[in-house]
Order: C-alpha cells, then sequence, then structure tokens
C-alpha cells in the first residue's frame, strides 16, 4: 500500500542502502548508494521534506527524522487525511443528515409522534452519560464544555475519551473551559493536552464555574444539584434557556486564558533553564537513545539521564517525546 511521503517507484531490494550510513547524506550520495538519476532522487526527498520525515543538516546534508518522530508524523499524517476523507464523504452523502431524519422518525413512532419535552430530567451517571452519548453522535458543528472542579477522575477520563475522540475526528469545534486546579493535578494535565493535539480549544479559569455541556447550540446538560452532580442532570432543548447558557459560557471563555498560556505561567517561562538544560531538551526531541543524547551534550549517560527525569517533571509530561513538544510549545527551546 501506498504510504504518506513515500516515492511512487520502489527502491530495488538489494542495492547499497543496507550496506551504507546513511543517517546523514547528501542527494549526490543517495544517488549513488541507490543506484538512481539524481533528479528521482531530488524529487523523493522533496516529498518527505514536505511531511517532516527530513531535514537539512547544518553540514549541507540530508537528516532522517528519529523513528518515533517519522512514525509519530506519518500517523498524523493519515489521520489528517482519513478526517477530511470522511468530511467529504458526509458532505456529499448528507450521511449526518439521514441518521437525524431516522432517529426522528424512531422516536415518533416510540413516542406516538410526540416531542421531546423541552427540559428533560435524566437521574443517575449511566443514564446521564448515556444521554451525553447519544448527543454527542449527533453534534454537527460545536460542544461547548465547562468543568467547575478541575481535576477529573480517572473514570471520568475514561469515559470522556472515546466521546471527544469521536467530535474531534468528525472535525466539530470542540471548546472546554476547565478550573486552574486541572493544571495541577497530573492525569488531568495530560489528557487536557491530549484532546488539545487533537485539536481542541482547552481554556483555564481561576474564577467560578457553571457546570454545562451544549451541543450545537440546540440542547444542554446542567446538573439537576450542581452540589451533588451524581443525582442526575437536566436536558434543556428550549432555545432561549440554551441561548443563555451559551451567552454565560461566552462569558466565562472569555474570562479564562489558553490551556499552554496556564501551564507556562504554573511553571515559569523556561528563562531559568541552564544552557545545558536546554541542549538536552534538544536532544530529547532528535536522538534516538540516551547515549546519543549524553554524547551531543557532553556528560555522561548517568547525568543526562538525571536530566531528563527531572526536565519531564518541571514541564508535567508522561514521556520524553510529549516533554520535547511541550518545550518547543513553552518556547524553551
Amino acid at each position: 500500500m501506498q504510504g504518506p511521503g513515500r516515492p511512487e517507484r520502489e527502491v530495488p531490494q538489494g542495492g547499497g542502502v543496507a550496506r551504507g550510513d546513511l543517517s546523514e547524506a547528501t542527494p549526490a550520495d543517495l544517488s549513488d548508494q541507490l543506484g538512481r538519476p539524481l533528479p528521482d532522487v531530488e524529487e523523493w526527498l522533496a516529498r518527505l521534506e514536505s511531511v517532516e520525515l527530513t531535514a537539512l543538516a547544518d553540514n549541507g546534508c540530508i537528516r532522517p527524522a528519529p523513528p518515533a518522530i517519522a512514525v509519530q508524523r506519518l500517523i498524523d499524517l493519515r489521520l489528517r487525511e482519513l478526517r477530511e476523507e470522511l468530511q467529504r464523504v458526509a458532505a456529499e452523502q448528507r450521511v449526518v443528515e439521514s441518521l437525524l431524519a431516522e432517529r426522528h422518525a424512531v422516536r415518533a413512532a416510540a413516542d406516538d409522534m410526540s416531542e421531546r419535552p423541552a427540559i428533560e430530567r435524566v437521574e443517575g451517571t449511566p443514564n446521564v452519560r448515556a444521554v451525553i452519548d447519544e448527543l454527542t453522535f449527533f453534534t454537527r458543528q460545536e460542544g461547548l464544555t465547562t468543568q467547575p472542579h478541575g481535576a477529573l477522575s480517572a473514570a471520568s477520563i475514561e469515559a470522556s475519551r472515546p466521546l471527544d475522540a469521536r467530535i474531534l475526528r468528525r472535525g466539530i469545534q470542540m471548546r472546554t473551559i476547565m478550573r486552574s486546579a486541572a493544571v495541577e493535578d497530573g492525569p488531568t494535565l495530560a489528557y487536557l493536552q491530549e484532546i488539545s493535539a487533537m485539536g481542541a480549544e482547552i481554556r483555564i479559569s481561576d474564577k467560578p464555574l457553571e457546570r454545562m455541556l451544549v451541543f450545537d447550540r440546540a440542547a444542554a446538560l446542567t446538573p439537576i444539584d450542581p452540589q451533588n452532580p451524581r443525582l442526575g442532570a437536566l436536558v434543556i432543548r428550549e432555545a432561549g434557556l440554551v441561548a443563555n447558557l451559551v451567552s454565560l459560557f461566552e462569558r466565562m471563555w472569555s474570562d479564562s486564558v489558553d490551556l499552554r498560556e496556564a501551564v507556562a505561567a504554573r511553571q515559569g517561562t523556561g528563562a531559568a533553564l541552564t544552557g545545558i538544560e536546554r541542549k538536552v531538551l534538544t536532544t530529547m526531541y532528535q536522538a534516538e537513545k540516551d547515549e546519543s543524547g549524553a554524547r551531543e551534550v557532553g556528560v555522561s549517560v548517568r547525568t543526562y539521564r538525571k536530566y531528563v527525569a527531572d526536565l519531564m517533571q518541571r514541564l508535567g509530561a508522561t514521556n520524553r517525546f510529549q516533554a520535547a513538544l511541550l518545550a518547543r510549545d513553552h518556547g524553551w527551546i
């Protein structure tokens, strides 16, 4: 199967690639190694560079991206292509509209052609999650959410992950406001950064928030009792009430700050980093192994790993690749 960034013509097996060290090479070197005309090689390299699988080194040679980063970039590229294809097919075939029509027909038959109430009381966490799942499935444009308590439980994260991923992969705008406690809780922050990387817009507020979920500005959920969320939720479809909730959300949104800004404020701007710490951060993103990273920085492997562990803790990262990305986002490197 033709993968992203892969030249259309196959490279012959048994060529010079396996025997040569092509960690860095010029186009001419690659042409000699592969036994292919230089224009072909230059065309392939241009395609690889367009998807950030290669880069130009300081010495003028072509440097391939580390395998872990290359795989992640190819995955991101393929997911983007699949999302665009799904959006195109859905737009052409009006898939969502047909599902909505089918749902309306089924409900009309089951409820004797009566409409859902303007305000519906749904009790119990499982029933509320079922309603959220249904509303999420039929959302077409926008989802708005607030979380007054900031930190999320492990169960809440696991329940939200497939729903959030479903919305974001369909290209639907997702905006969420969290309390400042979210950036203090490791699992919550990691999850927010995860969905933010998928396209969600996350803001942090240090002011009290009203709990709500709004779907396409047509339906909303608020707790029956804000002090006891487990009691259940009110499902609101009355247009005037939903519009008021959206206005309240927009005011809370304007009073909050972007997730990256909140994280940077909590962890500092990176000005206190030493020169060697900046080098370690750079190698964490580029080097494939600790040994090569330590050699490039000029320290022992043990010292290098100590720097890595300390920087990951300061960044609140769960792995090295995430730490490197966060450091770059904060302007540390």
